[in-house]
């Protein structure tokens, strides 16, 4: 069957993720180390990581994290690595079993941009009530942008920090990472990290 061409939900995608995250050079240089540093000085403690993927982020939180993600295909991989991983529908079934507010924090890395502001929206509401504390948003900047054709909304600083302030969350900081913001207009791996909290 031909898959769509936006799609985040094929098995082709996660593929693609397999294929990216194990590039011989980035093992070799060790690419992630950075990112693996930023993620754990945040101190998420316990995180639903939305968006998962095939896991890479889950490594670098606690052993109790749990991620989730649209893509069963994904999901499967992640499990084999060892990771708590479950589907979207997985997750509505056993919401009980995660309890109100029994997350530390929210982790949506590379996930809104696939989105519409509107849909991004409605996906941090629905795991909300899930999460006690922090949420943070991890997108590409310009360059990393025009790397993936399921991209289909560009997000500023400005934009997430809307987003999340319509979620009725507090902004604690906005920052690019590695490098500045400038350099994500050339750079693939710049990210524009916001994190906020439902401490209002």
């Amino acid at each position: 069957m031909h898959m769509a061409k936006k799609d985040t939900k094929g098995e082709d995608y996660t593929e693609l993720l397999q294929t990216l995250s194990g590039a011989k050079w980035k093992q070799i240089l060790d690419v992630q180390r950075p990112y693996r540093w930023n993620l754990r000085r945040l101190g998420l403690g316990r995180t639903l990581d939305v968006g998962c993927g095939i896991g890479r982020n889950l490594g670098n939180l606690s052993e109790d994290s749990v991620g989730v993600d649209h893509n069963a295909h994904s999901i499967e991989v992640a499990k084999k690595a060892g990771y708590n991983a479950v589907t979207v529908e997985e997750f509505k079934k056993n919401k009980r079993a995660y309890g109100k507010e029994s997350f530390d924090s929210m982790l949506l890395a590379h996930v809104l941009e696939h989105l519409s502001t509107e849909d991004g929206k409605n996906i941090i509401k629905e795991y909300l009530p899930f999460v006690r504390d922090k949420v943070v948003i991890i997108c590409p900047q310009e360059k990393g942008f025009t790397t993936d054709e399921t991209h289909i909304n560009f997000l500023t600083h400005e934009d997430i920090i809307s987003i999340l302030e319509d979620c009725g969350l507090k902004i604690l900081k906005s920052y690019s990472f590695p490098f500045h913001k400038q350099v994500g207009k050339v750079f693939t791996y710049n990210e524009t990290l916001v994190v906020a909290t439902k401490k209002v």
